[in-house]
């Protein structure tokens, strides 16, 4: 029975050839297009998921666990079963009847077992305090680290019941660092941390150790029909309807999780339009990225799926044409898309600088008996794309969690580079084409990014020092145990190794990189998938968003917000800003969506498992002083039209002092999406003396002069003119609402 479970990775592969037979079925069935083939492979793929050996499926776990309890067996037999049973129930979000199971397995099993049976019931109360208080009875405060204020219970009865339990486990195990980062959290989510945590399992300082101070963002996603409750999932925010004003979508992992689509009326109002895209049964996707494949204005979207399923992740991806009006199409199997490999993760790009957006695709190979090499898709200018990864030397086989692209030699060809769980990172130099199709190298070694060999999860390229050379952050994450466990350690200075550790790498401009992860002060705890990069105080440093979390249930820490000082270094502004998330972060999107002139923050939050669902968040930017910003929507002509990998430089004056701030067009980080607009801060600069755009794929270079800052613009490649947008500053309606004395935040409105 415990190889049952347990052993999920060295069961045999599903077979994926019914899944094509079936493709090649559809695809000469001409009485279906393309979008009804797509929704029967999803149902097909939904179906073969629907296996009790598949670990993120627990409702077949759950069958399957019942049917073996009605056959006669050993007494320690049904005892382990209905430990499973009750560990499944959690996944599902039947936290009641878990708790059931585990008070009465309490008066069955032997002292060692009861150790692990008090964690459970301890966890199972922290959900279902967290399932009365945070979901049920939701506020702009709720699970937001730390809690306080209106994000404290009302109903403390579940982490009272929890408290208790702990702190059993904490007398027999005083070195259970877990057990006592939850204990602690419990206090917290009643008030009482720290002062009536007993002294022996304090953890100080969790209310937070910010030295540097910005003014607190604000969760309204529920206040406007923004808190999309499901699954980990993917997030974008664009103006999908060219309207100027920017739309939000996000997807879910579930094999049943709609694509939810918001759009901005630009009244201070999201209307949910998720019913009139046209896309039902379009279901899934751990990842959503936005693209212009076919260069007709309209940001079309690619979705991911079947990430760390591995054998039950042969799933397709979905690339959803825009048709303009408000509708979406699916058309992957028609445009030579569709493949079957399990992803979260994919950067667009135009690698051949031919004008039109190819797209590689990072595949997880958990298995090498059963390889899901890498793929790079070249755009045939026709709708259809070709795959040449193998012939590009790109066909990389490794467990891949994020991959990002960028010109990181300034040559004029965009590279790639992927982060892995498989011990490796790797950085692939574009050769260009010399007449032929492009050539990849890997140039890991001579760029000394081999200097760690940790497995490692989000990543992206960015200037962070704006030197006008593109510098690369990736994340860490080799987890053995619950992320509190880490997170504990870190408080109490107990060493713990250095897993779960940011890593930056500067650019020296000759080929070759620096970690300067400790001189820039990453060198934490912070275990991020989802995150993203942008500039929240307007200062033209970009910061970070991390979105912290894996699928164990009893992994809760916050996620984090570092604010970049200067170029060299960064502060923890997680406390200050508000944004320390408890639940699982994924999707991470920076963006100005009320057109204030700062930058807001959209995330999809929520686990692997149903019952770890929860509300994304919109955390909305006050206002971090007085600094001046410009927001430029590029449009290309000869490059591709999105304008994506065209680079933005700006020349301006502040205090005197002349500085430069560089942008590239792309949607961030690997795992979230933000607009392709860029929004810049430029300080305290009353002009932008200069804005030179160099144009990807045709080497046009335009300059303007002398422009003044915080307002909207447009430039056309080869159009030597800026066009003003006109757009107005939302103000959102809000609920009036009461004024929570300690944070300052609104109760229930504003």
């Amino acid at each position: 029975m415990i190889f049952l479970f347990l052993s999920m990775k060295s069961i045999i592969a599903i077979s994926i050839v019914g899944v094509m037979s079936t493709a090649f079925y559809l695809l000469s069935n001409h009485k279906e297009t393309s979008q009804d083939r797509m929704v029967m492979l999803l149902q097909e793929s939904k179906k073969k998921a629907q296996n009790p050996f598949n670990e993120y499926n627990p409702q077949s776990r759950l069958n399957f666990i019942d049917s073996l309890l009605k056959t006669p067996q050993a007494e320690n037999d049904i005892i382990y079963e209905n430990y499973m049973k009750a560990n499944v129930l959690l996944q599902i979000g039947k936290t009641e009847r878990s708790l059931e199971i585990y008070e009465k397995l309490l008066k069955k099993v032997n002292e060692s077992q009861v150790e692990i049976i008090r964690k459970d019931v301890a966890l199972a109360d922290l959900r279902i305090g967290e399932q009365s208080n945070c979901i049920l009875h939701h506020s702009s405060a709720s699970c937001i680290l730390p809690i306080k204020g209106i994000g404290i219970y009302a109903d403390t009865k579940a982490s009272l019941n929890a408290i208790k339990m702990y702190e059993e486990v904490l007398d027999k195990k005083p070195d259970d660092l877990d057990s006592r980062w939850l204990l602690n959290i419990a206090y917290m989510t009643i008030g009482k941390y720290p002062k009536d945590v007993p002294e022996r399992f304090l953890i100080p300082g969790m209310e937070g150790d910010t030295t540097y101070k910005v003014n607190a963002f604000e969760d309204v996603a529920s206040d406007l029909g923004l808190d999309v409750n499901n699954m980990s999932g993917g997030s974008i925010v664009e103006d999908f309807d060219n309207d100027g004003y920017l739309d939000i979508m996000t997807s879910g992992y579930g094999d049943e999780d709609e694509i939810h689509y918001f759009r901005n009326e630009a009244d201070g109002t999201y209307s949910d339009h998720s019913s009139k895209t046209g896309l039902k049964g379009i279901t899934g996707g751990l990842n959503i990225m936005q693209t212009d494949y076919n260069n007709d204005g309209f940001k079309d979207v690619f979705v991911l799926r079947g990430a760390w399923k591995g054998e039950f992740g042969n799933q397709p991806n979905s690339l959803l044409r825009n048709n303009g009006d408000g509708t979406f199409t699916d058309v992957t199997i028609i445009s030579g898309l569709l493949s079957f490999h399990p992803t979260q993760t994919a950067t667009w790009n135009d690698f051949n600088n031919d004008g039109w957006l190819d797209v590689f695709i990072g595949n997880e190979t958990v298995n090498n008996e059963f390889p899901h090499p890498c793929q790079l898709y070249i755009n045939n200018h026709n709708g259809t794309f070709r795959e040449i990864a193998k012939t590009a030397g790109c066909s990389i086989t490794a467990f891949v969690k994020g991959v990002t692209s960028g010109d990181f030699d300034n040559d004029g060809w965009k590279d790639i580079y992927l982060s892995t769980m498989s011990g490796k990172r790797i950085l692939l130099r574009n050769g260009g084409n010399s007449g032929k199709e492009i050539v990849f190298v890997d140039v890991t070694a001579s760029a000394r990014l081999d200097d760690n060999r940790a497995n490692s999860f989000p990543t992206w390229f960015w200037d962070y020092d704006n030197d006008g050379w593109l510098d690369i952050f990736t994340c860490d994450f080799s987890v053995e145990y619950p992320l509190g466990y880490y997170a504990a350690a870190e408080k109490l200075n107990i060493p713990a190794g250095n897993t779960g550790r940011m890593m930056l790498y500067k650019n020296n401009h000759d080929g070759t990189f620096a970690n300067v992860t400790n001189d820039a002060g990453l060198n934490k705890v912070v275990f991020p998938m989802g995150s993203n990069f942008g500039d929240i105080d307007n200062d033209g440093f970009l910061d970070m968003y991390l979105g912290t979390g894996n699928p164990s249930y009893a992994s809760l820490v916050p996620n984090k917000m570092y604010k970049n000082l200067d170029g060299k270094s960064f502060a923890d502004v997680t406390t200050s800003a508000r944004v320390g998330h408890l639940q699982k972060g994924h999707g991470v999107s920076f963006a100005d969506m009320d057109n204030d002139g700062d930058q807001d923050i959209y995330i999809d939050m929520g686990g692997a498992y149903p019952g770890d669902s929860y509300q994304n968040s919109f955390f909305l930017n006050p206002g971090q002083g007085s600094n001046h910003w410009i927001s430029i929507q590029l449009e290309g002509t000869t490059s591709n039209r999105a304008a994506i990998g065209t680079a933005i430089r700006l020349t301006f004056k502040e205090n005197g002092i002349e500085r430069k701030v560089y942008r590239d067009v792309n949607s961030g980080g690997s795992f979230g999406s933000s607009p392709f607009r860029r929004e810049i801060g430029v300080g305290q600069a009353t002009m932008i003396d200069e804005i030179e755009i160099r144009w990807h794929g045709s080497k046009t270079v335009q300059v303007f002069k002398n422009v003044k800052p915080d307002q909207f613009i447009k430039v056309v490649e080869g159009i030597d003119e800026i066009k003003p947008v006109l757009l107005k500053k939302i103000q959102w309606t809000l609920p009036e609402r009461l004024c929570d004395p300690i944070t300052g935040n609104g109760i229930g409105g504003r």
